[in-house]
């Protein structure tokens, strides 16, 4: 919830402020926010520090990234951070929870959902661009998210929840685990690419769901937003999130049983991708991307389960197998995605 305390720190005690709670986020407390006295708009968020531990961090990666992106012509909106009335990019309440307030784009809309295969194909060429100018040259990022795609920690974790999860979510997730220890193997080759650092490091976006493209009224993208997960890293991940969020035919915590994946999006993911990146991919990125589709699913499947299983630590949940329904949902996509590729 905003309080005046935190009002207060970014607008003066006359103005009448407007606050709506943004609920599509699954890490973050984010609010839009009006001015009504002169009708300027913003985004205002309360950063979840049991993920996200260093704030500064976050900002400094945004601060660095929007001078990188605007030096090389990057013709996409750049969200700005703005100061409080102390100057500082970071508020902190009575409770110690960190605020930041950011510029708001006008006349733009968030999809939740892809609405056909030329809005998916737009928005990846959009993340391409973000790419490829942020990766023009060596900048150095802190490190927000220790292991974040480290699939071989990934799989540790939901092996040691497994054996210290109680017997009754156990029992629940029956058919989960069996079908993700049946296929425990997938991410052995890219697990062994890491180690080996096959797999060429850039700058990643870590998050791109299409939530975090905003759109204009003719579905145009006009933003990359929610860069708290700037990462390097390979640019094969960022392209199975891709397929992950934009080729499920359901929301992501249906229950329903039905094949939710996507081909025709698959390919439209796919030409969007290649299309800016094809002076940059090299063959390993080119000749995996359906195996890296696979993997990135498969593991965000691991994740949801090992959360279940925890207890549902990390995700906002609405009921209590929240995260259970969310790994079936992801395991539906991988068995669709398995199906296309023949496999």
């Amino acid at each position: 919830m905003v309080t005046t305390e935190i009002i207060e720190q970014y607008f003066l005690p006359q103005d009448e402020i407007g606050v709506k709670a943004i609920d599509n986020g699954l890490i973050n407390a984010t609010y839009f926010v009006e001015n009504k006295n002169n009708g300027k708009k913003f985004i205002l968020q309360k950063i979840n520090t049991q993920i996200f531990k260093n704030p500064q961090a976050i900002v400094n990666n945004h601060l660095l990234a929007n001078t990188t992106l605007s030096k090389n012509k990057y013709s996409l909106e750049l969200i700005e951070l703005l100061p409080n009335s102390s100057g500082q990019l970071i508020t902190q309440d009575r409770h110690g929870n960190s605020w930041r307030l950011m510029s708001y784009i006008d006349n733009s809309q968030t999809v939740l959902k892809v609405e056909n295969a030329a809005m998916a194909e737009k928005a990846v060429e959009a993340f391409g661009e973000f790419y490829l100018c942020l990766n023009q040259e060596n900048i150095h990022l802190h490190e927000v998210l220790p292991g974040f795609i480290d699939f071989d920690k990934r799989m540790q974790d939901f092996k040691i929840a497994i054996t210290q999860a109680q017997d009754l979510y156990k029992k629940k997730a029956k058919k989960v685990l069996d079908f993700l220890l049946q296929w425990e193997n997938l991410p052995q080759q890219w697990i062994t690419w890491q180690k080996n650092n096959a797999l060429p490091k850039r700058i990643i976006h870590a998050d791109p769901k299409i939530s975090n493209v905003l759109f204009n009224p003719e579905n145009q993208a006009i933003a990359i937003i929610d860069w708290d997960t700037l990462m390097q890293a390979t640019l094969l991940y960022d392209f199975g999130d891709m397929v992950r969020s934009y080729t499920n035919r359901l929301d992501e915590d249906s229950i329903e049983s039905t094949e939710n994946f996507n081909p025709e999006y698959y390919e439209a993911v796919k030409r969007g991708f290649l299309k800016p990146l094809t002076c940059i991919i090299t063959d390993i990125e080119r000749e995996n991307l359906d195996y890296a589709a696979q993997v990135v699913i498969y593991i965000q499947a691991v994740r949801f389960i090992t959360d279940y299983l925890n207890g549902s630590q990390y995700y906002s949940i609405r009921y209590e197998t929240y995260n259970l329904d969310r790994a079936n949902n992801q395991i539906n996509l991988l068995k669709g995605l398995q199906k296309y590729l023949e496999i």
